[in-house]
Formats: structure tokens, C-alpha cells, sequence
């Protein structure tokens, strides 16, 4: 595996390695890198976004070691760690300057843009920063950062050269049109771009359907509706077809919105590109409704499907409430992680009982679900409960007998547990001849069909203009918001695991202080989840051991 190590200046002036000038931007106006020795006592670390300058750091093999985790070795391969004092790691994006050589830059035309000239900095430096964590001791070490997202001085592309393409992958989430949208108008407001194109339905539009020409006016309102105007589906991702008709098209600049599984895609997409050597960037929009995407703060989307959740646990309230003894069961998304449950059930007050995939539940016994509701429904005499899809499915299997079976992008397909549920609490209560009357609410497909709301449109707009300010830049990767402040992430950290609720967190804490309902939990399950928390804490990344490998001294931030 090859490690991708950037000396500072000196050390490459030592070693015979040409030096040159930062690609990305010069110090931008009242900035200026440090120069002279580096200071001896370790730095503060207290912002969210972090200055540096490589010839602050001259000792950058300090932390080669610092990490456990291993990745394949066709992943190690695009991997690029950058390495300072401090405990300071920067887990880099790919650029065009990995595997391009004598490539031209071009000013950004937003420096001559009438709407940017009231800003103070609208350049960001090439040394900025994005630190995964920001809650830390003094003494502690600076931890990973990312690279910043945001407009770069100098571009990889003239505006006339750009041919854009953007494709929307997986299931439904509120927002997918408001980021097409804003793809579209930043491309041609901002970069002057007019070759935009959409592909339809997926990742097989690309070599099954026509493209389709996107223009300003032409998706002017699409914002309003839910959905996609482009449509999607699952699966159909031929890498080989795919990269075939970018080339044959001459597409240089990929837009992809979906999941974890549709960002795989666009690495694998990433990585055959470079395979070919064509100057084509890939730039990512994380999408998912169950908030699930690891590092990010948050999916765009979220806060919509939250909202709208409220309307469903509204009306069970009410049935519930209405009737003697009366049950309001609703059920919502989150296949693997339960954050929509948990939001919704703590903006709402009106539930009793939140039941998510993370956190193990049991129907029978002492301190199990059927006790529980027994009990709640003696004192107030209704309840409501919150499950998530992905909840109890290791207790539905025990009781159904049923193959597993997956969908197209090669999820397991769930057993419904909300119905499930029903039906034993039914069961339950008739065993024990208490008068109960339930009501079953299933509102998936209203949630995530709906548009986005204010806050998710304002997300959008950014998560969309920091994509196409890195794809001008001439970087690959995933942009989110890390901390508050957007990033470009590389795919394999976004899609090697998943975002989920940490039951030892105090989160969840607040939820059982609120439901007033039991943890469910042994103690048996709350140290393996410790453990489990613990090992996540320490945020692994990928560190390639060879020394002269394909990125072995190439700059991380694409420098030449």
C-alpha cells in the first residue's frame, strides 16, 4: 500500500523534490504564511475551522502509524494523509493532480462577479481546515481534519469548457429538487456555465436515456415539489457503461445525490475515471432521509422528515386519547439508525414509547414492552408509541418464518414491524381481557415525498454551491457539513460505515426522560454498547505503510 506523506518545503528542498506554489490559492489579502522556526509550545485548539500552513509542521512522519484501521488495497490507493504537528492529520480528497501532469489553471470568474465583490475574503485559503472533533482537552492531540469547502482562486476549468451532468440515486428525501436546482443556478450565476445536463432515473440514465438539458429557467420552480424531477431507481450502476458514455460525451464534471450505496457508486466511478486518466471531477451529495451517513453532521432532508413526522404522532395522540385505553402506534423511517424516531419522539412530548433498531427491545417478562404499556395505560389511560422500520427485526424473525430477501441497491428488505407490533399487543391485551383499541399510522411515503422546508432549502443551497466550487477546483469527493462548516470528504470515509444513535450518549438519555420508558437494556448490552462506542471514538483512518507508493510526496492538496 502506498502512503501519501507531504514534506514541508525544506525537507523537499533536501531530498531533491521541486517545489512549487500552492495550486489551489496564493495567501489570500491580510494573510500571510508563517515564516521563521515553528513555535515550540503546542497551539490552542479551539475553532471549527483551522488555518495552517504546511511550513508551520516540519516534523509530518511524526503520526505515520497513528491509525488502525486498514482498507483494501484498491482503497489504500487513493488514500492521501497529510500529516503535521500537534497530533495534526488532514485526510485529503483526490485531485486532478494526482494523476495528471501540466495541467492549466484559469482565475475564478467569481472574482469579477458584481454579487461577491462586497466580500470581505470569498476566497478560501489552500490551508484551511475542517477538524472532525472539536471537543477536546488541552492537551490533547489536533486530530483529523478535512479539507474546506468553498470557491478557490485559481479553477481547473474555463467556463465554456464545462460539460455538467447531475443524477439523483436511491429512494425519495425532501430537498433532492432544491439541490438540483441550485446545482443548476450556481453552475450558470456563478461560473457561467451552459452545458448542464440531467440523467434520467438513475444511474442507469447514463447509458440507457437520453440526457436531458437544464437550464436556469427550466428548473426555476421545481424547489416547491417534492420528489425528483429527474426520477431515480435503485441499482442499475455498470461502472464500465457509465464511465464509457462520461467519455463518449465528454461529461468533465459528475454530480451525484444519493445514499451510501450510490456514493460507493461514485467512487467506483471515481476510480475508473482515473484508471482512463480523464480530467473529470466527481463530487458527491450525501443523501439519505434516516440520517445514517457517517461524519456528516447531518443529511439534507432531516429536518423536513422530522417535521413532517410530528403531523403522524399529532394524529395518534389524538385517536389515542379519544378512545378508552386507546393505543397510537406510528412508525417511521430509519432502516439501520433510528435518529428520525428519536428527533421526532423529543419534539413531540406526546410519546411513551420510542423503539429504534439500535437499541434492543423485548415484548414478555419484567421490564419488557407488554408490562410497560400495561402499566401506561392503567395511569393515563392511552399512550403513543414511535417505532422505527428497522426496530425488532430479530424478534419478528423469530416469530415469522421468512427468507431473506434484498431490493435492488442491496438492502434487506424489512419485515414490517409496526404491523407486527399490532397484532402482539393485540393479542396481548386480549389474553388479559383488557378493553384496548389501537390505531396503526404508516406514514413513510408522505414524509419523505414531501418538499423541503426552510431550513433544508438554505442546507441545500450550501451543500450544492460547496460541490461545484470543488469540482471547479479539480477535486473528487463527498461535501458535508463537519462541525458546522462544510467539507470535502473522501467517498471511502462517507460510505465504510454508518451514522447511528449511540444509546450510551446522552441523547438518548434525554429521550427515556422523557418517554419515561424502560431501557430495555441489561447490563450485558449497555457495556458491549460502551465498548462499541469507545472503538468508534477514536476515528480510525486509513494510513498506507509503503513508502514509495503511487502517492508516495505528491501534495495532498493537489499542488504540482
Amino acid at each position: 500500500m502506498a502512503s501519501h506523506i507531504i514534506l514541508p518545503k525544506e525537507e523537499e528542498a533536501a531530498l531533491g523534490v521541486a517545489v512549487e506554489e500552492d495550486h489551489d490559492s496564493p495567501a489570500a489579502p491580510g494573510y500571510q504564511h508563517q515564516q521563521g522556526p515553528p513555535v515550540a509550545k503546542a497551539l490552542p485548539f479551539s475553532a471549527t475551522c483551522v488555518r495552517i500552513s504546511r511550513d508551520s509542521y516540519p516534523n509530518l512522519r511524526a503520526l505515520r502509524n497513528a491509525s488502525a484501521m486498514s482498507l483494501p488495497d484498491d482503497d489504500a490507493a487513493y488514500a492521501k494523509l497529510e500529516e503535521g504537528d500537534y497530533g495534526y492529520l488532514l485526510d485529503d480528497v483526490p485531485h486532478f493532480t494526482d494523476y495528471l501532469s501540466d495541467l492549466p489553471t484559469f482565475p475564478n470568474p467569481l472574482q469579477d462577479h458584481p454579487a461577491y465583490s462586497t466580500v470581505k475574503q470569498y476566497f478560501v485559503n489552500a490551508d484551511d481546515t475542517v477538524p472532525e472533533k472539536v471537543v477536546v482537552q488541552k492537551d490533547s492531540p489536533r486530530g483529523v481534519h478535512f479539507r474546506r469547502a468553498g470557491p478557490r482562486q485559481r479553477v481547473y476549468f474555463e467556463s465554456e469548457d464545462v460539460k455538467a451532468c447531475i443524477v439523483t440515486c436511491g429512494g425519495l428525501c425532501p430537498g433532492l429538487n432544491t439541490v438540483i436546482r441550485e446545482l443548476v443556478c450556481g453552475l450558470s450565476h456563478m461560473y457561467n456555465v451552459n452545458d448542464i445536463f440531467g440523467i434520467q432515473n438513475g444511474y442507469k440514465g447514463f447509458y440507457s436515456s437520453n440526457y436531458l438539458p437544464m437550464t436556469p429557467k427550466s428548473v426555476n420552480d421545481i424547489h416547491k415539489r417534492g420528489g425528483t424531477v429527474l426520477g431515480t431507481s435503485r441499482g442499475g450502476h455498470d461502472t464500465k457503461k457509465i464511465v464509457d458514455n462520461i467519455q463518449d460525451r465528454g461529461i468533465n464534471q459528475v454530480y451525484i445525490i444519493g445514499g451510501d450505496g450510490t456514493q460507493k457508486g461514485a467512487y467506483e466511478i471515481y476510480k475508473e475515471i482515473r484508471r482512463r486518466g480523464l480530467k473529470v471531477a466527481v463530487a458527491g451529495v450525501p443523501k439519505t432521509i434516516d440520517n445514517d451517513i457517517a461524519v456528516i453532521d447531518k443529511s439534507f432532508g432531516f429536518d423536513s422528515a422530522v417535521e413532517e413526522a410530528q403531523r403522524a404522532i399529532d394524529a395518534a395522540h389524538v385517536e389515542a386519547s379519544s378512545a378508552e385505553n386507546g393505543i397510537g402506534l406510528v412508525k417511521l423511517m430509519g432502516r439501520y439508525s433510528g435518529f428520525i424516531a428519536m428527533y421526532a419522539t423529543l419534539a413531540s412530548r406526546d410519546v411513551d414509547c420510542c423503539l429504534i433498531p439500535e437499541s434492543p427491545f423485548y415484548l414478555e417478562g419484567e421490564g419488557g414492552l407488554f408490562e410497560y404499556i400495561e402499566k401506561r395505560l392503567k395511569e393515563n389511560n392511552h399512550m403513543v408509541i414511535v417505532v422505527a422500520e428497522g426496530a425488532g427485526q430479530d424478534l419478528i424473525a423469530k416469530s415469522i418464518a421468512a427468507a431473506d430477501q434484498i431490493d435492488a441497491s442491496g438492502n434487506k428488505l424489512l419485515l414490517d414491524v409496526g404491523l407486527w407490533l399490532t397484532h402482539k399487543i393485540k393479542d396481548y391485551c386480549k389474553n388479559k381481557k383488557m378493553e384496548m383499541t389501537i390505531k396503526y399510522i404508516d406514514p413513510t411515503y408522505m414524509i419523505r415525498a414531501i418538499p423541503s422546508n426552510a431550513s433544508d432549502n438554505v442546507y441545500c443551497t450550501l451543500l450544492a454551491h460547496s460541490a461545484i466550487h470543488g469540482a471547479m477546483a479539480g477535486y473528487s469527493f463527498t461535501v458535508g457539513m463537519v462541525n458546522g462548516r462544510h467539507a470535502y470528504i473522501p467517498f471511502h470515509r462517507v460510505t465504510s460505515t454508518r451514522n447511528k444513535v449511540k444509546i450510551t450518549d446522552r441523547m438518548w438519555a434525554r429521550l427515556l426522560s422523557s418517554t419515561n420508558q424502560p431501557s430495555f437494556l441489561s447490563q450485558k448490552d449497555i457495556d458491549a454498547a460502551r465498548e462499541a462506542d469507545k472503538l468508534a471514538s477514536k476515528s480510525p483512518v486509513p494510513v498506507n505503510t509503503k513508502e514509495h507508493g503511487e502517492n508516495a510526496k505528491k501534495p495532498a492538496n493537489g499542488e504540482k
